[in-house]
């Protein structure tokens, strides 16, 4: 089964102080194009959860997220940087000194204002079993991101089945008015040459040179490479993940044979299906970008 690249997951770890909320979500892309954003506590695990991810969704824009929530009552106060505080006030009355201006009227807001006199930080270290909660909770997150590409993909596989079979079908069509093609072509040279031209003419060597005319507007060539291209696409589909960029190339190929057709048909019934195959195929051009 083949897979989207869209997809979404979050999943949450209870820890006796917090809760870990992880939540991943993805888009299309060529390549693998993830960015995170980590809890400082935990941003040393980053390049372990990088490669978590990348090992098991292979192909697109990713955005990964890990926040921290703390629980009532474990909330503390950010602690005020008193040795930090005495060195800003002693600077700020050497300047105003040196400068003759004159100090603050309320020293102790003006000091807290001040940049990192109030910042908290972090000197905890996360213990082998709070990280092995977190990876749990990480493996959740991506595979309900997986769960939800699957789903995705089903449907996507379903419209591909669907928009292959009209293209068949509309191939089937045209069969028909290959032989009535045929039969106008030669009336209208036969109606030039009498009527327009009004000049007589050898049927031996008219009937040579309509067979070099029609061999040029066969297109057996084309329907058979199209047809095969459409089987193909099928067996693809079939081969499960990872088809995203063969299923590209392959409906790339079956444009040119379809281009084809257009070029070689010479008959507006037969140009009328080819447009509308073109409209099928543009169709599973946009949706083959999403497929992993």
């Amino acid at each position: 089964m083949i897979q989207s690249m869209t997809g979404y997951g979050k999943a949450t770890a209870e820890l006796s102080d917090k809760k870990i909320n992880v939540e991943i979500k993805s888009l299309n892309s060529k390549a693998m194009d993830l960015s995170t954003r980590i809890a400082p506590l935990y941003r040393e695990k980053e390049m372990v959860i990088r490669n978590e991810i990348s090992k098991v969704l292979e192909r697109g824009k990713v955005d990964f997220c890990l926040w921290i929530e703390k629980k009532e009552g474990t909330e503390s106060a950010s602690p005020i940087n008193e040795t930090l505080v005495e060195s800003y006030y002693q600077q700020i009355k050497s300047i105003s000194q040196h400068l003759n201006i004159a100090e603050p009227s309320d020293w102790f807001q003006t000091l807290l204002r001040l940049p990192d006199v109030t910042s908290k930080i972090e000197t905890l270290e996360v213990t082998e079993e709070e990280w092995e909660k977190i990876n749990e909770c990480i493996a959740e997150a991506i595979n309900q991101l997986v769960n939800f590409r699957k789903q995705e993909g089903n449907a996507l596989e379903k419209k591909f089945r669907e928009k292959i079979a009209n293209i068949t079908h509309l191939l089937e069509m045209i069969a028909p008015f290959e032989k009535e093609r045929v039969e106008k072509i030669k009336e209208r040279i036969v109606d030039t040459l009498e009527n327009t031209l009004n000049t007589d003419y050898d049927k031996n060597r008219l009937e040579q040179e309509l067979i070099y005319y029609i061999e040029k507007l066969d297109v057996n060539e084309e329907k058979q490479r199209l047809n095969n291209h459409l089987q193909y696409f099928i067996s693809t589909l079939e081969n499960g993940n990872g088809q995203g960029k063969k299923l590209g190339f392959i409906a790339q190929e079956m444009g040119r044979e379809i281009n084809t057709l257009g070029s070689k048909s010479n008959h507006a019934e037969m140009q009328k299906i080819v447009v509308q195959m073109k409209d099928e195929l543009e169709q599973i051009k946009e949706q083959v970008l999403n497929v992993m």
